[in-house]
C-alpha cells in the first residue's frame, strides 16, 4: 500500500504552483514533477527540489551574476605582465564591494583572499601574493565568484600574457572549446554523465587529460550546492538535468597526466604532479524547460 507522508504538502492539480510563477500547478510544474518521481521510480538520481531554483532566486543569481562578469571583465582590462597577482585580488576586491557584492572566496573555508589565481602547472585555488608577479608567456585562470543579497555567482577565465607558446594556448583554447562542447549537453531529462563524458572524450581526443578529484558543484543559494559534477563521467549516468537545476561547468584539463596534488604549505592550492600547465575556463548554467541559460562566464 502506498503511504503518504503527512508532513509533505501534496499540490491540488488547479493550486498555485509553489514555484512563485502565479500559474495554475498543472500548467506549471506538475508535468515536470511527474517526470521526476517516473524518473526516481527507474533508479535514476534525481535533483531535491531544494535545487531547483524558482523564478524569484534565478532573478536574483542573474544579478550576483551581473557583478561578477563585470569584475572579470574589469580584469580584463587590467590585467598584464608585470603585475602581481596580489593586484589582481585588489582589482577583485575594491571592484566587487564598489558593486555592492561581497566576494565569496574571502574567509571562505578559511581562504585568505578575495579571488583564486592559478597560473600555470597550478591546477586552482591559487593564493594571490604580492611575490608571484606575472611574466610573459604565462598562462593564468582567474575564478571570481561574488555574493549580492545572499545570492551568489562563479565563474573563471583563462588569460595568456604576452608571447605564450603555441602549445600552452592551444591548451587553453581546447578547455574552451570542452566547456562549449559540454555545454551542449545540458538540457532537460539528460544526465550530468552526459556532459562529462563528451568533455572527456574531446580532451582526451586533443592528448589531453581531465582532472578527476576535482570538478564542477551546485550554486546559486549557496557558493558549494550539490551535486558535484565531474567531467570524467558516462553518458546515462550521475543525476538527472531537470528545469531549475543550476551548476558549474569547470573541467581542469592538463597538459600531460591527470594527477594532482596539494600544496601542503598553505593547504589550498592544486598543482599537476608532473608540473605540466593546466587550465580551466568556468561557467555558471541553468538548466531551462527548453535546453539551458549561461548564467555567468
Amino acid at each position: 500500500m502506498l503511504r503518504i507522508n503527512p508532513n509533505i504538502k501534496v499540490w491540488g492539480r488547479n493550486d498555485l504552483c509553489p514555484c512563485g510563477s502565479g500559474k495554475i500547478y498543472r500548467f506549471c510544474h506538475q508535468e515536470i514533477d511527474e517526470k521526476m518521481l517516473a524518473y526516481r521510480r527507474k533508479g535514476c538520481i534525481v535533483p531535491s527540489k531544494r535545487l531547483l531554483k524558482k523564478k524569484s532566486e534565478i532573478e536574483a543569481i542573474k544579478e550576483s551574476a551581473r557583478i561578477n562578469v563585470a569584475v572579470l571583465d574589469y580584469v580584463s582590462e587590467k590585467i598584464g605582465e608585470g603585475m602581481s597577482t596580489e593586484e589582481i585580488n585588489r582589482l577583485v576586491h575594491t571592484k566587487t564591494v564598489e558593486m555592492g557584492g561581497i566576494p565569496a572566496p574571502l574567509n571562505y573555508q578559511g581562504f585568505p583572499k578575495s579571488v583564486c589565481t592559478s597560473v600555470n602547472d597550478q591546477v586552482c585555488h591559487g593564493i594571490p601574493s604580492p611575490k608571484t608577479i606575472l611574466k610573459d608567456g604565462d598562462i593564468i585562470n582567474v575564478d571570481c565568484s561574488t555574493i549580492y543579497h545572499g545570492y551568489f555567482s562563479d565563474s573563471s577565465r583563462m588569460f595568456c600574457i604576452g608571447n605564450v607558446s603555441e602549445e600552452n594556448r592551444k591548451l587553453v583554447e581546447v578547455t574552451k572549446q570542452a566547456v562549449e562542447i559540454g555545454l551542449k549537453e545540458v538540457k532537460p531529462w539528460n544526465f550530468l554523465g552526459d556532459m562529462g563524458q563528451a568533455i572527456n572524450d574531446f580532451v582526451k581526443s586533443k592528448g589531453y587529460s581531465v582532472v578527476e578529484d576535482i570538478g564542477g558543484h551546485g550554486v546559486g543559494l549557496e557558493f558549494h550546492e550539490e551535486p558535484f559534477v565531474s567531467y570524467v563521467t558516462k553518458k546515462g549516468t550521475e543525476m538527472l538535468m531537470v528545469p531549475g537545476l543550476m551548476f558549474t561547468i569547470e573541467p581542469m584539463v592538463n597538459m600531460g597526466r591527470a594527477n594532482v596534488y596539494i600544496d601542503d604549505n598553505n593547504g589550498w592550492t592544486v598543482y599537476t604532479e608532473d608540473h605540466k600547465p593546466s587550465a580551466q575556463w568556468e561557467i555558471q548554467v541553468l538548466v531551462t524547460e527548453d535546453g539551458h541559460e549561461v548564467i555567468s562566464w
